[in-house]
């Protein structure tokens, strides 16, 4: 029992050694890749590992892809976004309703963390996927090769299962500073994925998943270095770039407390990137729903005929936008915490990203406010997402995602040299200033309390984009919801740092099916959080 249920684990790699049928990997038309065209892509050319690097991607997105393991299809099962909208709603400054058509309640009320929630499984399966298929282009390939095509394949493998570990090991543990003993997750590799799937791994320490993530994301700068010397360059957004790696690498060394190397890598990948940060016209509109734009540097393509939006709200903008056709026009929509919101200058162009206390924003023409009107939506609802192609109450959700923009480079870049002696607070204040609020003065003084400012200049610039959990677990820091505004008071709550419940529990499914697992091996059973009295 326990090495059949593994395989879920470890299928792709398994069936890439093995010669079975896979079914697992496909390339964005919905064709299914066999193992037979596998061995094809990477036995005879190298250069036809294109196929594999792009399933990779279209691992990102995928309709109900845990159909099977959940015995049914569930409409926040659609691949990363779900961990973006799980992890947003665990935090501070996504507000939102608990109501029947809000799929994110049990994220809301950390019920997510029983091992055996949908969410858990939806996770810890999806992360584990995208690693399987980085694990197999990786292993086609010689990691000595000398052609440029090859090194650029190999280095989609390794950039992404660099970020897929990098996201897993901060939901599990808690950050990489004074933790580095502490049990993280297993280790699955292209090297020891067969043997993984009979005899099963177990929870590597934290240190050692950072080892794996920075020895990857480290051979992926050099091998995308020497690719993009010899003009081989991704085709579109979807891929890793050069620029996108080293903004990968900022962002792990931040994670880890390496200011120094975050703020060289985040200026890196300014000056490796053709991104530029959105102006302030910009953004004085909804925005934020294509890769096109000029401020992102790595996204989440999503076509009009993928089945995510054919179904018209199994999709993340059917979540999330107040624009369009979906389950926000039924649960109230998302809100910015009102505590965040009055840390907005009035001058600030992001004022504008949702509405204020009087349901108005300045931001919008009058067709887009009539529509907000016409929903019904609350004060402080966001109007940062624009609906696909502009188009109002469109059904039509095929809105690409936000996984890396330039302006995080720059929020890196500040806190970094702040934090190792630099002048971040200059580099903050200018960026802000030039690009969001022509009349910002950051008033922080000491290293600390820049790191602060950015902080929550990041909540403010990123929000709903999947990134503050992050935040919150390499700062640190607590969930405290007390005056942000939840209509909900079972859903106000103090948790300190360092509470049990923050991390994640491996999934029952896992530990049933994982030999060299056992329950004693997870996470602590932490008792759910109890409602505090709100704020005003």
């Amino acid at each position: 029992m326990k090495k059949k249920l593994l395989y879920m684990l470890v299928a792709p790699a398994l069936l890439f050694f093995s010669g079975c049928e896979d079914n697992l990997d496909t390339i964005p038309e919905g064709d299914v890749i066999t193992t037979d065209q596998k061995l094809e892509i990477y036995g005879l050319d190298p250069s036809k590992a294109s196929a594999g690097v792009t399933g990779i991607y279209a691992q990102f997105s995928q309709y109900a892809p845990n159909e099977d393991a959940l015995n049914r299809v569930n409409h926040h099962d659609i691949g990363f976004p779900s961990l973006m909208m799980f992890s947003d709603a665990n935090g501070n400054d996504m507000v939102q309703e608990d109501n029947g058509y809000n799929w994110t309640t049990s994220s809301l009320e950390y019920s997510d963390r029983v091992y055996t929630s949908r969410e858990s499984q939806i996770i810890w399966n999806n992360q584990y996927k995208i690693i399987a298929n980085c694990n197999n282009v990786i292993a086609a390939i010689d990691p000595a090769t000398e052609d440029p095509t090859s090194k650029y394949f190999l280095s989609q493998g390794l950039a992404t299962r660099a970020f897929s570990y990098w996201i897993l090991a901060q939901l599990y543990q808690f950050n990489y500073e004074g933790n580095q003993s502490k049990p993280c997750v297993p280790i699955v590799t292209d090297k020891n994925a067969t043997s993984v799937a009979f005899e099963g791994a177990g929870r590597s320490t934290v240190e050692e998943v950072y080892e794996l993530i920075m020895t990857d994301i480290n051979s992926a700068v050099d091998l995308l270095t020497d690719a993009e010397a010899e003009g081989v360059v991704r085709d579109d957004k979807r891929y890793v770039s050069l620029a996108v790696a080293y903004g990968l690498r900022a962002r792990v060394n931040l994670t880890m407390h390496k200011y120094a190397e975050a703020a060289a890598d985040a200026t890196s990948a300014i000056d490796k990137s053709d991104a530029s940060p959105a102006s302030i016209d910009d953004v004085s509109k909804p925005a934020f729903w294509t890769v096109e734009e000029s401020n992102w540097m790595w996204g989440i393509m999503i076509a009009e005929t993928d089945r995510v939006v054919t179904s018209q709200i199994v999709n993340w903008i059917s979540h999330m936008g107040s624009f369009n056709y979906g389950y926000a026009n039924f649960n109230g929509g998302r809100q910015i915490s009102k505590k965040l919101y009055a840390l907005i200058g009035n001058s600030d162009v992001r004022k504008g990203w949702w509405l204020d206390e009087n349901k108005l924003s300045d931001n919008l023409t009058k067709e887009f406010a009539e529509t907000m009107e016409d929903y019904g939506y609350a004060a402080y609802t966001q109007v940062k997402f624009a609906p696909y192609s502009n188009v109002l109450k469109t059904k039509t959700n095929s809105n690409d995602l936000p996984l890396m923009r330039i302006e995080e480079m720059y929020l890196i870049k500040a806190e970094a040299e702040a934090m190792s002696g630099g002048d971040g607070k200059t580099t903050l204040e200018t960026f802000i200033k030039t690009y969001r609020d022509p009349d910002y003065v950051c008033s922080a003084t000491g290293s600390e309390a820049v790191q602060e400012e950015v902080f929550n200049q990041r909540r403010i610039e990123l929000w709903g984009e999947g990134l503050n959990w992050f935040d919150i677990m390499r700062l640190n820091k607590g969930v405290d919801r007390r005056g942000a505004g939840y209509p909900n008071a079972t859903m106000v709550f103090n948790i300190p740092a360092g509470d049990d419940v923050l991390l994640w529990r491996l999934p029952e499914a896992e530990i049933q099916a994982n030999p060299a697992l056992s329950e004693s091996d997870n996470n602590p059973s932490a008792p759910d959080p109890l409602p505090v009295p709100d704020e005003e």
